[in-house]
């Protein structure tokens, strides 16, 4: 039984802090890219030196929905990063991620006198999406389940589901 690591490299419409300014992703920020550039790569913590998975081989896949940027990823567990990954996902010694893109069309807003200002990311290329300890958007998410490569669907219901519940105790809508 292969391990599957699922869950949301990406949850649209919540703020975080990014040095001096706020951010944002609006909802389908990414969908032109997967379709335009399906090669995104799955990485440990930005490192390109440290793929786990990639879309153009079939063992990442990435899906836009209501919620934000759904992933699934069966890391090869012959490889010390894929048995790191799985390790730690396990644990949930990390349990989040990231994201690497390029920005293509973006709006800002000032805010009010004692706000940073608030970009929001409307349209980006997607390049990878990273399991990391420390991510900058905290609604994200990352779990294991043992799982075979069909019931990707089943995984990616109960990780919304996990991410939905993490967001409403968060209180995040």
């Amino acid at each position: 039984m292969a391990d599957l690591i699922s869950g949301y490299a990406v949850v649209f419409n919540t703020e975080t802090l990014i040095g001096s300014f706020r951010e944002k992703v609006a909802r389908g920020a990414f969908d032109k890219s997967l379709q335009e550039y399906p090669d995104v790569l799955a990485l440990w913590n930005h490192d390109y030196d440290r793929p786990l998975g990639r879309t153009s081989s079939g063992t990442l896949d990435l899906r836009s929905d209501l919620a934000g940027l759904w992933f699934g990823l069966n890391p090869d567990e012959t490889t010390p990063d894929g048995l790191t990954a799985i390790g730690n996902i396990r644990r949930q010694d990390v349990s989040g991620c990231s994201f690497g893109f390029t920005v293509l069309r973006e709006t800002w807003d000032e805010g009010l006198d004692d706000q940073l200002p608030l970009r929001t990311i409307e349209e980006a290329v997607l390049w990878e999406v990273s399991l990391c300890s420390i991510p900058a958007y905290q609604g994200t998410s990352a779990v294991l389940s043992g799982a075979q490569r069909n019931t990707t669907a089943a995984s990616r219901r109960i990780a919304e589901r996990q991410a939905a519940m993490e967001m409403k105790i968060r209180g995040i809508r």
